[in-house]
C-alpha cells in the first residue's frame, strides 16, 4: 500500500487493458440477456432523471456564462438550492451546524499528516457526538436550547481554524475541478440526481416501524424511553437515529433529508479526497470514483430514509482512509485514536457493519504493527465502551445485548427464545462468484427491489478485480474489501448489509485503473457502467420505482400530496392528539406505522411479539370479546384499521366499545374509542 499505484505494470502497454474492459462488458451483457433484466428496465424513471439533469444544466448556463463558474460548481450550487427548497432551510442549517461542530471536534483527533483529512475529521466528530449522546439518550436534556450551545461551543472555540479549513476546501475544490472539468461535472450531476432521494418524506417500512421513534420521543419529551415491552428493536444500535434526532430537535420537526445529503457529500469527499490521495488516484480517477458512487443504485434507497447503511458507508470509507494511509511516524503515533473511534462507530451504527469491517481492522493492525500498543490499548477499550451504549442498555433492561438477535442464547422475555432469522433472505450462499452474479442479475431475490437494482459493478469490474486481487500493491486492500462484501452475506443473503462494502470495493478498483488499462478502455468501462447504473437506479427502491418522486416535485415536497398514495396512515395520524392518554393501535400486522407516535404507538406486528400473539388469538374469537378485552387492557384510545383485511372479530370489538370512525383514506380507517 505504501508504494505508488504507478508501480503497477500497465496492461495497456501489452494490449491487455482493452481485454480487461471487454471481458467485463461482455459478461454484463450476457447476464442482462440471460436473466432478461431488460424486462425490468425503468425507462420512465430514467427519462425523469434525464429531464431533471437537462433542466439543471440549462439553469446553470447563466452562472457559467455570467460568473465564469465551472460546470461542476454551477451544478452543485443549483442542487443545493433545490435541496433547500424541498428539504427546508432550517433542517439544512441544523445539519450544517452539526457538521461544523463535528469538524471542530474531529479535527483535533485526526493527525495533521493524514492526506486530505477534513472529511475524515467531520465523520470522526459526528460519530463521537452520536456515541456520547447515545449514553445520554434517556436523560431529558435533548431540547433545542441545550443542543444549540453544545454544538456552537466547539465551533466558537475553533472558528479561526474552521474558517481556514473552509477557505482551503474551496481552493481544493477549484483545483480538483480544473484538473478534470468534464468528469467533475458528470460526477456532480450524478450526485445531484441521487440527492433527490433526500426530498421525499419518510415512507420506508423500518423507518415507520421503529427508526422514527427515537427522533419522535426526543422531539416530544426530550428523552428516549428505554422500554422494550412494545418494541423488540427498541435497543437496536441507535447512533444513526441519534444524529437524525439532533437535527430534528434543532429544526423543530421530523427530518432526515438534510443529514442524508451531508452523508452523501461526505462519502463523495472521502472517495475523492483521502482515499484518492492514499491510493494515488489521478484527477480523472478521483472524479470517476465519485461518479461511480453517485450512480450506485442503492444510494437512492440509503438516502430516502433513516437506515444505517448510508452513515455506515461514510464511516467505513473514513476508517479505510486511515487504515490504508502511509505509515509515517506521525500517523502511527496518532491515527489509532480516530481509527478506533470509527471502528467502534460501525458497531454503534449496526452490529453487522462492525463485524464486516474486521478484515479491514486486521489490515490496519498489520500495517501499524510497530505502534506502541501500551498507549493504544486503553483508548481503544474506552472508545469501544463509548460506542456500546445501545448494547449495554439492552443488556441491563432486556437481558440481551443484541435484542432480538441471539435470543436463543440470552433468552430475553421480550422476544422469542429462538435464533433470529428472516426466511425471505435465505436463498443460499453457494460459491462467492455465483452469489455476486445472482445479486447483480437476480436482485429481487436478495433485497426489496427489482433486478439490476444493485448495479452492475460487481460483474462489469470482475476481470479488473481478479487482476488487482492477484497482484499489485493494492491487492491486500482489495481482498479485505471483498471480505467486507462477503461476510454479511454468509448468515443471511440480504444484499443491503453488503452495500457499504460494495462501495469501498468498487472505489478501490477505480484507483490505478486508468494507467493500468489505458485511457480509452478506462473511460469506456466507467462511462458505460455509470450510464447503465443510472438507467437501473430506480430498481433499487420502491420509492423511486413508483411515482413518489414525481409527486414530490409537483407538490414541492408537500407530504400531504405524497403520503396518501403510499402511507395514508401517516395522514390519519395527524388527527390524533399527542397527549399521554391517546394510545394508538395499528391493528394490521403488515402495516406497522406507529413509530412517529413515540411512546403512544402500539402494534400487533412481530415487533411486539406478546401483543401479536394476543391479537392472533383474538382474531380467532368471532364474538370480538377477546379483542375488546385487549383494547381495554392496553388502554387503546385510537385504532388504525386496514380494509378489507380487518377481521370480523375486530369489527365486533369496535362496536362493543362504542368506537366511531373518525376518518378514512385509501382503505385505511382511524377509529376512536370514547369510553
Amino acid at each position: 500500500m505504501d508504494r505508488a499505484t504507478a508501480d503497477e505494470e500497465p496492461l495497456h502497454a501489452a494490449g491487455r487493458g482493452a481485454w480487461i474492459a471487454a471481458i467485463g462488458a461482455v459478461a454484463t451483457v450476457v447476464g442482462i440477456v440471460a436473466h432478461e433484466v431488460c424486462r425490468a428496465f425503468p425507462a420512465e424513471r430514467l427519462l425523469l432523471s434525464l429531464v431533471l439533469a437537462g433542466l439543471v444544466a440549462a439553469a446553470a448556463w447563466p452562472l457559467r456564462r455570467g460568473l465564469r463558474w465551472s460546470a461542476a460548481s454551477a451544478f452543485a450550487a443549483l442542487w443545493l438550492v433545490l435541496l433547500a427548497v424541498f428539504v427546508g432551510p432550517l433542517p439544512m442549517l441544523a445539519a450544517l451546524l452539526l457538521g461544523a461542530a463535528a469538524w471542530s471536534i474531529g479535527d483535533r483527533l485526526v493527525p495533521d499528516e493524514t492526506p486530505s483529512r477534513a472529511p475524515i475529521a467531520v465523520v470522526t466528530g459526528l460519530m463521537l457526538i452520536a456515541m456520547v449522546a447515545g449514553w445520554l439518550i434517556a436523560l431529558p436534556v435533548h431540547v433545542r436550547w441545550v443542543w444549540l450551545p453544545a454544538l456552537a461551543l466547539p465551533i466558537l472555540l475553533r472558528h479561526r481554524a474552521l474558517h481556514a479549513a473552509a477557505v482551503g476546501a474551496v481552493v481544493d475544490w477549484r483545483d480538483a475541478v480544473r484538473e478534470a472539468p468534464r468528469t467533475a461535472a458528470a460526477a456532480v450531476m450524478l450526485l445531484g440526481l441521487a440527492s433527490i432521494a433526500c426530498w421525499v418524506p419518510a415512507m420506508q417500512a423500518d423507518d415507520l416501524a421503529f427508526h422514527l421513534a427515537l427522533p419522535a420521543m426526543l422531539l416530544s419529551e426530550g428523552a428516549y424511553r428505554l422500554d422494550p415491552e412494545y418494541q423488540k428493536w427498541a435497543f437496536a444500535p441507535w447512533a444513526g437515529d441519534v444524529l437524525h434526532a439532533i437535527v430534528s430537535v434543532l429544526s423543530g420537526r421530523e427530518t432526515f433529508g438534510a443529514l442524508n445529503a451531508l452523508w452523501i457529500a461526505l462519502c463523495a469527499a472521502l472517495i475523492g479526497g483521502p482515499l484518492a490521495a492514499v491510493l494515488r488516484g489521478t484527477p480523472v480517477e478521483r472524479w470517476a470514483a465519485v461518479a461511480l458512487f453517485a450512480a450506485f443504485p442503492p444510494l437512492v434507497w440509503m438516502a430516502s430514509g433513516l437506515q444505517t447503511e448510508l452513515p455506515s458507508t461514510a464511516v467505513l470509507l473514513a476508517f479505510a482512509s486511515l487504515a490504508l494511509a502511509p505509515t509515517t511516524p506521525g500517523l502511527v503515533a496518532r491515527a489509532w485514536l480516530p481509527a478506533c473511534l470509527l471502528f467502534a462507530g460501525l458497531f454503534a451504527l449496526k452490529l453487522v457493519h462492525g463485524v464486516a469491517a474486521l478484515p479491514l481492522l486486521a489490515v490496519a493492525l498489520w500495517r501499524y504493527r510497530n505502534a506502541r500498543w501500551s498507549r493504544i490499548a486503553l483508548p481503544a477499550v474506552a472508545l469501544a465502551m463509548l460506542g456500546a451504549s445501545s448494547y449495554v442498555q439492552s443488556w441491563l433492561h432486556a437481558g440481551n445485548p443484541v435484542l432480538p438477535v441471539l435470543n436463543d442464547l440470552f433468552a430475553s422475555p421480550y422476544a422469542p427464545s429462538a435464533p433470529y432469522a428472516d426466511p425471505r433472505w435465505h436463498a443460499g450462499f453457494g460459491v462467492g462468484i455465483d452469489l455476486l452474479w445472482r445479486l447483480t442479475f437476480d436482485t429481487a431475490a436478495y433485497v426489496e427491489g427489482w433486478d439490476g437494482g444493485l448495479g452492475f459493478g460487481l460483474v462489469a469490474l470482475a476481470a479488473l478485480w481478479a487482476y488487482r486481487a492477484l497482484r499489485g500493491p493494492q491487492r491486500i486492500a482489495v481482498l479485505a474489501a471483498t471480505a467486507i462484501v462477503i461476510v454479511p452475506l454468509i448468515p443471511m443473503q440480504y444484499a443491503r448489509y453488503a452495500w457499504p462494502g460494495i462501495v469501498l470495493l468498487l472505489t478501490l478498483l477505480v484507483f490505478g485503473a486508468e494507467r493500468l488499462l489505458g485511457r480509452r478502455p478506462f473511460v469506456a468501462m466507467f462511462v458505460g457502467l455509470c450510464v447503465l447504473n443510472l438507467g437501473y437506479q430506480a430498481n433499487a427502491s420502491w420509492i423511486h420505482h413508483s411515482a413518489a418522486v414525481k409527486r414530490t416535485i409537483r407538490s414541492v415536497g408537500d407530504p400531504a400530496a405524497i403520503l396518501p398514495h403510499y402511507v395514508p396512515e401517516r395522514v390519519l395520524l395527524q388527527r390524533v392528539p399527542r397527549s399521554p392518554g391517546d394510545l394508538v393501535l395499528a391493528s394490521d400486522p403488515e402495516r406497522n406505522v406507529i413509530a412517529e407516535l413515540g411512546p403512544l404507538g402500539r402494534t400487533v406486528s412481530p415487533h411486539d411479539p406478546s401483543l401479536a400473539a394476543e391479537a392472533a388469538a383474538a382474531n380467532a374469537d368471532p364474538s370480538g370479546t377477546r379483542w375488546a378485552a385487549l383494547l381495554r387492557r392496553e388502554r387503546i384510545r385510537w385504532v388504525l384499521v386496514s380494509r378489507p383485511t380487518a377481521s370480523p372479530a375486530l369489527d365486533a370489538a369496535l362496536a362493543q366499545r362504542g368506537a366511531e370512525r373518525v376518518d378514512a383514506l385509501n382503505a385505511r380507517e382511524l377509529w376512536r374509542i370514547s369510553d
